[in-house]
This record gives C-alpha cells, sequence and structure tokens, in this order.
C-alpha cells in the first residue's frame, strides 16, 4: 500500500540519518580526544617527578553544604599542598565557582589548604573559574601565570594541560586517582569527560572570552614573591 511503503522509505531515511549523526559524533569526539592526547603528551607528570613550577593551579570541584571539599577536590588540594611543601611549587592558585554567594569553591579550597598548613600569603584565589577553559583563560590573562603545574584528577587532567597550554602558559600536570574507589562517581566522570572534550575543542575554535575578565591580579605574583 502507498501509505506503508511512504512509512517505510520514511523510516529508512530517518535510519540513516540516525546513523551519520552518530558517525559523525563519534568522530567529533575521537578527534577530540586525539588532540587533548597530542596537547598533553611528555607533559604529565607523577608528583615526585615533574619540574618545578612558580605555581600550582588547583581546578575546583564539588563543595558540600557545610563547605567542606568532596573526596574529589580535597585529593586534588592534597597533591598541591605536597607539592608546595616539597619545594615544586611556590605558590597556590585555587580557581573554581562562586558565581552564587552561598556556593563558594575557592574560598573552601583556602580553608582547606590553610587547615592543613600552607601559609594564606602562597593562596590566590580565582572566584570566577566556572569551567576550565575559563581557569586557564583568567591565569594567563587575569593573573598573568606563564609557567605552572596544573593538578586534577587523571580522566581530567589531559584536557586541563591541553586547554591552559592553547592560552599560552607553559603547563605540566599532576593527577590524582586516589578516588578511584569511588566507583560510580568517578565512571560517571570518566562519561562526562567525552562531551567536555568536545566543549574544549569548541572553546578554543571560537577563542571565547572566560565570563568574567577585568583587572590584572597580582594575587600570584604576591604569593610566589611571600615564598
Amino acid at each position: 500500500m502507498p501509505i506503508l511503503r511512504f512509512v517505510s522509505r520514511h523510516a529508512r531515511r530517518l535510519t540513516i540519518a540516525g546513523l551519520v549523526v552518530a558517525v559523525l559524533g563519534a568522530a567529533v569526539i575521537l578527534t577530540g580526544e586525539l588532540w587533548v592526547r597530542g596537547q598533553a603528551r611528555g607533559h604529565v607528570y607523577s608528583e615526585a617527578s615533574v619540574p618545578a613550577a612558580p605555581v600550582a593551579i588547583v581546578l575546583g570541584a564539588e563543595v558540600y553544604a557545610d563547605g567542606s571539599p568532596s573526596p574529589f577536590l580535597a585529593a586534588r588540594l592534597d597533591i598541591a599542598r605536597r607539592l608546595y611543601e616539597t619545594g615544586k611549587v611556590k605558590a597556590i592558585l585555587v580557581s573554581g565557582d562562586h558565581g552564587r554567594w552561598e556556593y563558594d569553591e575557592p574560598g573552601s579550597m583556602q580553608v582547606y589548604l590553610i587547615a592543613h598548613g600552607v601559609p594564606a600569603t602562597s593562596i590566590a584565589l580565582d572566584y570566577a573559574g566556572f569551567d576550565t577553559y575559563d581557569s586557564c583563560a583568567r591565569a594567563k590573562r587575569i593573573f598573568g601565570v606563564t609557567e605552572a603545574t596544573i593538578v586534577t584528577q587523571t580522566y581530567h587532567l589531559d584536557r586541563a594541560i591541553a586547554l591552559c597550554r592553547t592560552q599560552g602558559i607553559e603547563t605540566n600536570g599532576v593527577g590524582d586517582d586516589s578516588v578511584k574507589v569511588y566507583k560510580a562517581p568517578w565512571r560517571n566522570s570518566v562519561i562526562r569527560e567525552r562531551g567536555a572534550i568536545v566543549k574544549a575543542v569548541a572553546d578554543v575554535l571560537s577563542h571565547r572570552d572566560p565570563v568574567f575578565l577585568g583587572r590584572h591580579e597580582t594575587t600570584v605574583e604576591a604569593a610566589v614573591a611571600a615564598s
């Protein structure tokens, strides 16, 4: 019947279109992953082997309602603290989300570091690090960072290094995988990273400005000088 033939043709076209979209999507993700891996190659280190740098950039992650950092964030901060204690960095820039008054990643990160022995004078805060691209762009354009060690989880590290290097920061990275014991959150983060890589490529290609710019901040320079 004509109606059945029409429905059949329409269904085949939708199936083909769906397959094309799926293939293109997979190609975009694969290209993005190859790009971030290429950018990060030779710049991923252990805590012990990472070259010295003036500053460690710690990227924000979830903070609980009581102000304490999530295990993922605490692990990042502990790496940065140890890098500071061993003289691998002179200062720590904590960069995260403070878009709402009641939610303050950088402030919580600062409190945690001070409680664990890092002097307040060695910590600089970026309250507008709403995503990795913004953190890297602001580190260079607002805080004047030209060389850094970036600290995050291992599944995120290649992308973080790639984005900071495209902003003109000579970047090496140290990653944490101790929180793999939290299996479901780790798995979900790894899955989300695929989409985040696509966004990272789009951000770099568009040369977009971070959400907030502003005047030059001297807090990183002062923190390095104080060490």
